[in-house]
């Protein structure tokens, strides 16, 4: 198996005191260990997550030695409602945010809707994050230079034989039949889309946006998909010779497109750990890496996408 990309030693070393993160769905997975290792390096870290006794327990795994802070905040991306009130919590408590860590999510979920209407994953992965991000700005413009990272995924290109499109004539697959790997795929372009139109944006405010895949790790993504206890149990070692790594290796490119300097050179591109391409030499991974799926690079569908985005969340035009 191809060896993980790992983040330098030396941006996983410093100091980030009077810095602040919100980091979504911070209490498991790549989303704990980002948690836990932007505390150990001094920043205060907002860990947002659905159910807060979820985050408590996380955030008793912090080291001891963690210098920094962890606050526990609750935060439903499949609400609209729920999202609004996180941020107005937030963003009292902190009027200057560094960095943004879009990472929570679903995937291959059965037909469903979120409390607003949407189809869940792209209410979820996209929309929640969607209108988090935009009510986070300023805040983010007070903490400049800052970031905004979003989790996709390989399977943005391709996700177990669907490609990734987006469709705005059904996006909530009330007229074709539903299936749940392409929805999935849909909501990760849409996330990659989201952090390319951002970038644009926001880049004269100081503010870098990037979309990242960190790989296939072991996490409880894949509930719906596989009972979680055979992936960490009885597959396991059959699992990681195919290419499932671990969270902390997982983590890693979004702990780099989070703190490397060299990312501001790169707004709105794609940062990838090892993956599955249509491509096969993308399968490798790259900090940045041009995604082979051509939609991705669409410059008037990644503004289609803000505009109906900010029509479903009830934001006004940019």
């Amino acid at each position: 198996m191809p060896t993980p990309k790992m983040c330098p030693p030396e941006l996983l070393a410093r100091d980030l005191t009077g810095k602040t993160y919100v980091v979504t769905g911070g209490n498991s997975g790549i989303g704990l260990v980002t948690v836990l290792q932007l505390a150990k390096q001094g920043a205060t870290v907002v860990l947002a997550c659905r159910r807060p006794e979820e985050g408590e327990k996380a955030r008793a795994q912090a080291s001891a030695d963690a210098r920094g802070r962890i606050e526990v905040v609750a935060l439903d991306l499949a609400s609209l409602a729920s999202v609004r009130a996180f941020a107005a919590e937030v963003s009292a408590k902190h009027p200057a945010i560094h960095g943004l860590v879009a990472n929570a999510g679903v995937m291959n979920t059965p037909r469903g809707k979120t409390k607003d209407g949407f189809e869940t994953q792209l209410g979820t992965n996209h929309l929640g994050h969607f209108l988090l991000t935009e009510l986070l700005l300023p805040a983010l413009e007070k903490g400049a230079p800052s970031r905004v990272v979003v989790l996709s995924s390989c399977y943005h290109d391709v996700a177990q034989g669907r490609e990734g499109r987006i469709d705005f004539d059904d996006l909530g697959f009330e007229r074709r039949k539903y299936d749940g790997w392409e929805a999935y795929a849909q909501s990760k372009l849409a996330n990659v889309l989201h952090a390319k139109h951002l970038a644009e944006r926001v880049r004269a405010r100081g503010i870098t946006a990037v979309s990242v895949h960190p790989g296939w790790v072991r996490t409880n993504l894949i509930r719906s998909s596989l009972p979680v206890w055979m992936q960490d149990t009885v597959l396991r070692p059959f699992l990681r010779l195919a290419g499932m790594i671990e969270p902390w290796e997982g983590t890693q490119t979004t702990l780099y497109a989070l703190l490397s300097p060299e990312v501001e050179a790169h707004s709105g591109a794609y940062f990838s750990q090892l993956g599955m391409y249509r491509d096969k030499a993308a399968n490798a991974g790259g900090w940045p890496l041009r995604s082979p799926n051509p939609i991705a690079h669409d410059d008037a569908v990644a503004a289609r996408l803000d505009r109906v985005s900010r029509q479903l969340v009830g934001l006004p035009s940019a």
